[in-house]
């Protein structure tokens, strides 16, 4: 398996070292990571963990403004990509097919490959642009998945909510992860 991940300036970075940390879990699992300057210095404001953790996990790194990169064709064959968190500047990107940085560009290209391509967006409220820029990623094939809270697997920590979000987006790609808590029915045998 090979995933692309790439990590925008939106509010809840920590969340891609998660998701990171689970890829690598996967026997096989190559992940490409591509961090934009904005997460670099979103990283620095909300994490106490040097962003060398993060890098560290990825087996390649890719500048984003390295349109040259492996990525940035369809010949490079991935299983997709997920960009989580997702800006809303990425977002704009992406519906509008403005791919002008390898974030954009490799989702462009999954896109046009018919490759998954996860949207985790980190807005709130949502505007009526962002309602509208997510219908477009969602029309041309994109998947939402919005980091949005739940209870009915009753969380106790913040990692607990992260976990949920990771396991939410890998399954995705068919990825089972054994820190996700699914629904298992009320009254009921499943």
């Amino acid at each position: 398996m090979r995933i692309t991940v790439g990590v925008c300036g939106g509010t809840g970075v920590e969340m891609s070292g998660y998701l990171l940390k689970a890829l690598k879990s996967i026997e096989d699992c190559e992940v490409h990571l591509i961090l934009s300057e904005a997460a670099r210095i979103t990283w620095e404001l909300e994490s106490s963990i040097p962003i060398e953790e993060l890098v560290k996990i990825a087996d390649h790194i890719h500048d984003e403004h390295n349109m040259a990169a492996c990525i940035s064709s369809g010949s490079f064959v991935t299983d997709g990509m997920i960009i989580m968190p997702c800006s809303m500047k990425t977002l704009a990107g992406i519906a509008a097919g403005y791919a002008e940085n390898l974030i954009l560009r490799a989702a462009d290209v999954c896109m046009k490959e018919g490759r998954k391509v996860v949207l985790v967006p980190r807005e709130m409220p949502l505007g009526k642009i962002y309602i509208r820029n997510l219908k477009e990623a969602a029309d041309m094939g994109g998947v939402i998945v919005p980091p949005l809270l739940t209870f009915y697997n009753r969380p106790g920590t913040i990692a607990d909510q992260i976990n949920h979000i990771v396991g939410k987006v890998l399954m995705q790609f068919g990825i089972t992860y054994d820190k996700f808590v699914p629904w298992m029915g009320a009254g009921e045998e499943c």
